[in-house]
């Protein structure tokens, strides 16, 4: 099988993962997911695996297999898994859960290497553009620092008290971090390093970007600049595009009839893809602001999408 430039992959409520093709919008594959639902979809580096998280399992399937049954699954958490990511090489993957705990897997051994007690359910997990700090967010409202060199907290934040922080996203040069939380808030923060390697956040911007609750937030990749763009996905059905340069609103991206739950980028940031509780997910011009695809095919509301159309990291 011929491996697809671009990956595209969507989870739903109906227990399936579809892969599309990008540009037509025709389904490939789908994938029975029997155990649970799945909340959160990321591919490998190296686009051969995707990672599926749900409850409380996380499943790597092979992206150029047509076998329905995953190569690998990862066991410990004991509830729902709510991120799921992996170092730049594809050499680690880490996860956050309803059940608390941060974990970090080793790919090449079995069983969870590491793990951070967040001592509330963790909504949302990043990793930091220099691979050695994960940033945790939670139901409580805190945004924690785990410093994977020291194996220790690092820094801890609570922007809203007991308002749960739903998203967290780090520009790709490590210079911003933003929080979205329930109240439809994003808290942007400079990122500066220290006398120490830790890392101190500095507040920059309070930004009411919706009404709703905003579930996605995501700041656009390196081969974007110099625009540089938070996109906002929301309950209110919409998604909003802001210009990072001020945090004024460049586009609202309206057609999804539900909430909206997952965005991603394309690798350049002329395209974002959309997962919505309408059952669809949208692909949308970044110039224009309207969608250009609509990938159907769930039959219960997509809850999440995943897509790698960039190179594969050249082996270091």
């Amino acid at each position: 099988m011929t491996q697809p430039s671009v990956i595209l992959a969507t989870a739903s409520y109906d227990h399936t993962i579809r892969f599309w093709e990008a540009k037509s919008g025709r389904c490939y594959r789908t994938i029975q997911y029997p155990d649970s639902h799945v909340n959160r979809l990321e591919i490998t580096p190296d686009k051969r695996y995707l990672a599926a998280a749900g409850n409380p399992h996380i499943r790597l399937f092979d992206v150029n297999s047509s076998s329905p049954q995953p190569v690998m699954s990862y066991d410990s958490h004991t509830n729902n898994v709510m991120a799921v990511g992996f170092q730049c090489d594809g050499n680690w993957m880490y996860s956050g859960s309803e059940d608390g705990t941060v974990k970090i897997w080793d790919l090449r051994a079995p069983g969870c290497q590491r793990e951070y007690e967040s001592r509330a359910a963790v909504n949302t997990v990043v990793l930091h553009p220099n691979q050695t700090e994960l940033i945790s967010g939670d139901q409580n409202g805190n945004i924690r620092v785990w410093d994977l060199t020291a194996n220790s907290c690092s820094c801890e934040l609570v922007p809203e008290v007991d308002t749960a922080v739903r998203s967290l996203t780090v520009m790709w040069d490590g210079s911003l971090v933003v929080a979205a939380n329930n109240h439809g808030t994003c808290y942007v923060w400079r990122l500066l390093r220290g006398t120490q390697t830790m890392t101190n956040f500095e507040p920059l911007h309070k930004l009411q970007a919706h009404k709703g609750y905003i579930l996605k937030c995501l700041l656009s990749p390196e081969f974007c600049e110099p625009q540089r763009y938070l996109a906002t996905a929301s309950s209110d059905h919409t998604v909003r595009i802001w210009n990072v340069d001020g945090f004024t609103l460049e586009k609202t991206l309206t057609g999804h009839q539900r909430w909206v739950w997952d965005c991603v980028f394309s690798v350049d940031g002329a395209y974002l893809i959309t997962a919505s509780s309408d059952t669809t997910a949208r692909l949308w011009s970044m110039s224009t602001g309207e969608d250009i695809r609509v990938y159907q095919g769930h039959h219960k509301a997509t809850v999440c999408c995943a897509l790698h159309d960039g190179a594969e990291p050249s082996p270091s």
